[in-house]
């Protein structure tokens, strides 16, 4: 008499189809959680050091704490903020003109109001694409300033330019950008609380 084999005795050692692809889904969406919030943590940071590198620069050059400022040229005692960058800028199409705007006073005001407005956005989150226009706005006169496509300044002495395109100018540019269209504002911030303002949600623009 043939044997016929059960095929009952086997279902106990293999796991329904159904029940495999629903542990890689759980599995899958899991990584992609971590890897979500580990992302949005590593944009916050960057975000909250950015800001710290422009509030550090108007609290040096406001009350002089001898590190790029001494206290005699801090503004509070009387300096100018550009004066000393601006005058020294010794290469580039736009050479004259900043050495024109050096020291002067309205110049001064709208650069140290763009280090506080650029740096509380960054750190708190908000409104995080205008400040992005106005970082990449100042990050691009800054490039131009130092111009690093020159080789030479205009008395002929090298410029030891690093790279002739891409300088610390553009990296900054670039991070701000790439904060404003993600959701670094929405980590460590207050970025959610503004973008629920009625006026700011009317207002995408001002996220």
């Amino acid at each position: 008499m043939a044997l016929h084999e059960n095929p009952q005795h086997h279902l106990g050692f293999h796991l329904p189809t159904w029940h495999r692809n629903q542990n890689a889904a759980v599995s899958e969406s899991s990584e992609s959680m971590t890897t979500a919030t580990a992302a949005a943590v590593a944009l916050a940071g960057t975000r909250l050091l950015l800001g710290f590198v422009f509030l550090w620069a108007f609290f040096d050059k406001t009350f002089g704490w001898s590190y790029a400022t001494p206290a005699a040229k801090s503004w509070v005692n009387g300096g100018s903020p550009t004066k000393g960058f601006l005058s020294g800028v010794s290469a580039g199409p736009m050479e004259s003109t900043f050495h024109s705007w050096a020291g002067n006073g309205l110049v001064d005001w709208l650069f140290m109001l763009g280090l506080l407005g650029i740096g509380i956005g960054l750190v708190s989150g908000v409104a995080l694409k205008l400040t992005a226009v106005a970082g990449t706005a100042m990050m691009a006169f800054m490039w131009i300033a130092e111009w690093p496509l020159a080789q030479h300044t205009s008395a002929g002495a090298p410029t030891m330019s690093s790279n002739p395109v891409v300088d610390y100018h553009v990296m900054f540019a670039a991070v701000m950008i790439t904060l404003a269209l993600s959701a670094a504002g929405t980590a460590f911030s207050l970025g959610s609380r503004w973008a629920r303002l009625p006026f700011v949600s009317r207002n995408g623009w001002l996220r």
